[in-house]
């Protein structure tokens, strides 16, 4: 089925507003970004930055690098976005660091002009809050709600310049394009090549990224162990061993704060290379067509983008569940799947990773990606065998698109339980 060109042109817009450039874990990221924003409407340098964050942004942020700094968690970040953020630069606020910057940074948080709280009594996942103060008298707040670059309140010495509420915040963020893993499918392979093309950036900046990894020693180093004589000689010398070294090279260094730009997927670095990086390698290692891959990679990608719209941009499920499925997708189809064979490739991935927990932003975060696309490569070979778990078995149902919202009712739902467990257990460590 082709798609007319006004909905082309949606999904495109859509596909370009999730998929974008980032520099760093997207949350920490997102509180300096929020930083910069209140600090520029203040107009000069604060003496005191409070920050009020939702417990899943504080859970994602306590454990991982910030790029340029060679220091993990949220205080650098902060202090830096109050110092040289630009908030013009998005999810990339903080690319100018210097080292003199970081230095500049550490003495900001020894002086304790910083502090982070969680924020009491919100419903929404992704929210910011950010009051910068002088010390003669003058304040800034600034916040972000609902996606990691949505300003959706801004005050200057009692002057609000903008409100627009929770619930307009949820509204915006609710106001996607109504997709379906068919409407998904039939974009991905019909629309005309051109309108497609600019999906080729993701696989520029992430297999930049993974081969830059390869050159440093970054987090747990899993894709250099993948791809040492040692790792070989365990998982061999093929397309799935270069998948899974390839992904996991690029979220070692991302995650240990590499000043390395991904392309994100949703909010989110590590789903933008989970989608990115196997369907990359597996295009490259099967000669497939430059066509076909942009064809696989707009798949991948949508497809990741329609499944955490039921999800949300933050979630109790590990968000390499929902982009490796994505992935497999485009596997699915670079290995000459049509529809059908996609759709088996989903319901597979759904029922071995759901319930994959989110425990927070960090270096074995590569772990949980290399789990996921493993799982990718699995589901796809099964579906081009015509092999497919069945709706007898588990939570898969008939209709693929409702298998999809199973997996996201449990992970937006029934999960939230677990996500407060597991945030007590990190805060209890750490504070």
């Amino acid at each position: 089925m082709r798609i007319e060109q006004t909905e082309r042109q949606r999904i495109i817009r859509l596909i370009k507003q999730q998929v974008v450039p980032a520099i760093g874990c997207t949350e920490p990221v997102c509180v300096a970004l929020c930083v910069a924003r209140a600090v520029e409407e203040l107009g000069a340098e604060p003496a005191n930055v409070q920050v009020l964050l939702s417990a899943n942004i504080l859970k994602n942020a306590m454990g991982v690098g910030i790029p340029g700094t060679g220091m993990v968690g949220l205080p650098i970040a902060v202090a830096l976005g109050a110092l040289i953020g630009k908030s013009a630069y998005g999810l990339e606020v903080l690319k100018d660091v210097t080292p003199e910057d970081v230095e500049k940074g550490k003495a900001f948080i020894a002086e304790n002009r910083i502090d982070i709280k969680l924020k009491e009594n919100i419903t929404e996942k992704l929210y910011v809050e950010v009051c910068a103060t002088t010390e003669n008298g003058h304040k800034a707040v600034a916040v972000i709600s609902g996606k990691h670059t949505q300003f959706t309140y801004i005050e200057s010495d009692g002057n609000v310049k903008l409100d627009e509420g929770a619930s307009a915040a949820e509204g915006q963020s609710a106001e996607l394009v109504e997709l379906s893993l068919r409407k998904v499918y039939d974009f991905a392979v019909s629309s005309p090549i051109e309108e497609l093309e600019f999906i080729l950036e993701a696989r520029r900046l992430n297999e930049n990224a993974s081969k830059q990894a390869l050159k440093g020693c970054y987090g747990h180093e899993l894709g250099k162990t993948l791809s040492r004589p040692l790792g070989r000689g365990i998982m061999g010398d093929n397309i799935f061993s270069h998948i899974l070294s390839g992904t996991s090279a690029a979220c070692d260094a991302r995650m240990a704060g590499a000043m390395i730009p991904v392309m994100s997927n949703s909010g989110s670095g590590n789903q933008g290379i989970c989608a990115t990086m196997p369907v990359v390698v597996f295009a490259e290692e099967n000669h497939n067509t430059e066509e076909e891959l942009v064809r696989a990679l707009i798949l991948s990608h949508l497809t990741a983008i329609y499944i955490k719209q039921s999800l949300g941009v933050l979630s109790a499920l590990c968000g390499c569940v929902v982009a490796s499925t994505g992935s497999s997708c485009g596997i699915t189809y670079l290995m000459g799947g049509k529809y059908e064979q996609v759709s088996f490739a989903v319901k597979n991935m759904i029922a071995n990773l759901t319930g994959m927990i989110c425990d927070g932003a960090k270096p074995s975060c590569a772990l949980k990606l290399t789990s996921g696309v493993s799982t990718a490569v699995l589901s796809a070979m099964l579906a081009m065998q015509q092999k497919c778990v069945s709706s007898v078995e588990g939570i898969i149902e008939d209709d693929v698109d409702k298998s999809i919202r199973n997996l996201t009712s449990i992970g937006a739902e029934a999960m939230n339980e677990t996500d407060k467990k597991v945030l007590e257990i990190m805060t209890h460590k750490c504070f």
